[in-house]
């Protein structure tokens, strides 16, 4: 009975997924039938992404970086806190890119009226795309490094090689795709009792893909998915990670994003959720 309840659970978080992704998309298709309401507003999505690179090529750093806060007091207490930064490097054969997200929050129960903390993650990663003659096209190296205080894992990382590409580009949208073969490792935390058949270190290799859609909006708004899957060849279980995001300038270089972000991993540690998502409002700073 509760594997049927599991199983419900699951499905339902993948058709909320789903139709949120839908509806954000007909939302975004329904400005071609109607008056752009940002039109008269300070150009923002004039420049496709690849006309930011060729703008920025040979600089050192560009990106963005944004940053977001929620402080409750009354009936309620908690503080919260969100930092993630995109950052590039852009040089004749290579191109480069680091992210960092960062999330922490304390929460006061009610019952005890004791502060402590209830979530605490960061995550850092960094691809190197080597241009090779054809445009937007290239062959990648790819590493990344999570830390989750609350999943169970002292630790979670992978390392991957392959190939990417953008198998699309229009007037205002472009896709692009990362594929390849690559290895992970977690450490399991000390406070997880182990099964006979499990070990505190699991290794394993991996196939990794991963899709950016970029969509233009409006000349200040733009519309980004970000998503990737991860599927142990090891018996390890599968992750899957996806934002939706909608940014929309407010002056200069300061934006505000609303994001959705879902994670899943179907072999979770005992007692720990396959799925984790949140809706946060940030404000972003770009330098490019």
């Amino acid at each position: 009975m509760s594997h049927c309840l599991e199983a419900v659970r699951e499905i339902s978080a993948v058709k909320h997924a789903t139709f949120f992704l839908v509806c954000a998309g007909l939302l975004l298709s329904a400005e071609a039938l109607a008056v752009d309401p940002f039109e008269d507003f300070h150009k923002y999505g004039e420049l496709s992404e690849e006309e930011i690179h060729a703008l920025h090529e040979g600089e050192f750093l560009y990106g963005d970086v944004e940053f977001g806060v929620l402080l409750n007091r009354g009936n309620t207490s908690n503080t919260a806190f969100k930092l993630k930064s995109n950052l590039y490097q852009d040089f004749k054969y290579w191109r480069n890119q680091f992210k960092f997200d960062g999330a922490y929050r304390r929460e006061v129960d009610p019952d005890t009226n004791i502060e402590d903390e209830t979530a605490s993650r960061y995550f850092i990663s960094a691809q190197g795309n080597y241009k090779i003659g054809q445009k937007n096209t290239s062959l990648f190296l790819y590493g990344d490094y999570e830390l989750d205080k609350f999943n169970g894992r002292e630790y979670t990382t992978t390392f991957v090689t392959g190939y990417g590409k953008r198998v699309f580009e229009g007037r205002k949208n472009t896709v692009d795709l990362d594929i390849g073969p690559g290895l992970s490792m977690y450490r399991r935390d000390d406070e997880t009792e182990l099964e006979p058949d499990q070990e505190r270190v699991e290794r394993g290799h991996l196939l990794r893909a991963a899709l950016q859609w970029e969509r233009t909006v409006s000349k200040r708004t733009r519309f980004n998915q970000d998503i990737s899957y991860e599927r142990s060849m090891s018996g390890l279980g599968a992750r899957i990670f996806s934002e939706t995001a909608l940014i929309s300038q407010v002056m200069g270089g300061v934006s505000m994003k609303v994001a959705y972000t879902y994670r899943y991993h179907s072999q979770p540690e005992e007692g720990k959720e396959k799925v984790d998502s949140e809706i946060g409002v940030t404000l972003v700073y770009s330098f490019n």
